[in-house]
């Protein structure tokens, strides 16, 4: 049964606390940008930077995939590196990728890092928050987000976002006591930034960890996991839920069950099916359909959506891709991502649903 635009916030909090749901909720990651005309139009106008410090612009390229695809929540549109600017780095983003000035490389520039007044160095980023609840109304659900410390640290170590963090990977194998304080600063201005968003009406939040897959398992133990706990049980009474995405996360997937999370964000790697029967009925899923078959025939991407959502049960589980949404992908093919997952069948086994701790 298809559920209305009014019902969408409920319809996401009860996935997000593995509840029987109608039908599952879909959205993508990065879902606002360079594939819709629509944003294409408003960056013509503007720098990137210039709209994630702008809150009429910031909301309204957020807006954009709600009012074009009719996915079910909505993401604030902004960057992970705010938070490092923030903290004293200076950021650029030129047309070749962010660059952050002063990279951390020692423990004297781990200590020269600033504690920052998040609702005073970015309050652009709750008023975003604000408008686009505003504009979208008290039952739509907008899905705040910042990044996991390790993918923060090995941009501030790396001083740029290109790919390689072979640096960052060296200083947390020879230096993991600095690597540890950088973490631990990250994950303190991490909870104030999130609280900010929370309390500008954010219904949820998320932690990207884009480079979980560089570390081992005793290496995401030891470093990542630790802060992503002191992070998600400082907003165990905000009453939102808490998603961890993490590239790589079939070989951390018991870990992250660990770290407080209510909803386990997994790549295309990691098998849904098998993934529910690890986790068990009390912790959600979200994804992992590969972006790249957002490029193909309808068809296909159609058979992938309803696969996935076929794997759950529909239980627990809200529908996205298992990364960003490529930028050369046609607007039609997302379209039909979303209404294959909005209209595929859930035969939901009987269990028992949780309330968000």
């Amino acid at each position: 049964m298809q559920v209305g635009p009014e019902d969408r916030k409920l319809l996401f909090l009860r996935a997000c606390r593995c509840e029987a749901v109608e039908r599952v909720p879909v959205w993508m990651m990065r879902q606002a940008g360079r594939y819709l005309p629509e944003y294409q139009a408003v960056r013509a106008k503007h720098t990137f930077l210039e709209i994630c410090k702008t809150p009429l612009l910031a909301a309204e390229v957020s807006l954009q995939p709600f009012r074009a695809l009719g996915v079910d929540a909505i993401i604030l549109f902004s960057d992970i590196l705010i938070v490092a600017e923030a903290m004293g780095l200076p950021l650029d983003v030129p047309d070749a990728g962010p660059v952050l000035s002063n990279p951390v490389r020692d423990r004297e520039s781990v200590r020269r890092l600033r504690d920052f007044d998040p609702a005073r160095e970015t309050k652009f980023v709750g008023d975003a928050v604000r408008e686009i609840c505003r504009a979208a109304g008290p039952r739509i659900p907008v899905i705040g987000f910042a990044a996991a410390p390790w993918t923060l640290a090995c941009y501030m170590v790396e001083g740029q976002t290109r790919g390689d963090i072979s640096t960052a990977l060296g200083m947390l194998r020879k230096e993991p006591a600095i690597m540890g304080e950088l973490l631990e600063r990250i994950a303190r201005a991490t909870i104030a930034y999130l609280r900010l968003q929370i309390e500008a009406g954010a219904a949820a939040v998320q932690l990207f960890d884009t480079w979980a897959s560089e570390l081992t398992p005793g290496e995401f133990d030891a470093f990542e996991l630790p802060v992503i706990r002191v992070i998600f049980d400082a907003l165990s009474n905000r009453g939102a839920p808490r998603i961890l995405f993490a590239r790589g996360s079939s070989q951390h997937l018991a870990s992250m069950a660990k770290s407080g999370a209510d909803v386990l964000s997994v790549d295309w790697d990691t098998d849904l099916a098998e993934a529910r029967a690890i986790l068990g009925p009390r912790i959600a899923l979200q994804g992992n359909v590969n972006p790249s078959i957002l490029l193909g025939p309808d068809s296909g991407i159609r058979q992938a959506a309803r696969d996935a959502v076929k794997k759950t049960c529909g239980l627990g589980h809200i529908l996205n891709l298992g990364h960003g949404i490529l930028p050369q992908t046609p607007v039609a093919n997302a379209r039909a991502f979303v209404e294959a997952g909005q209209t595929a069948p859930v035969p939901i086994p009987a269990q028992a649903g949780r309330g968000l701790s």
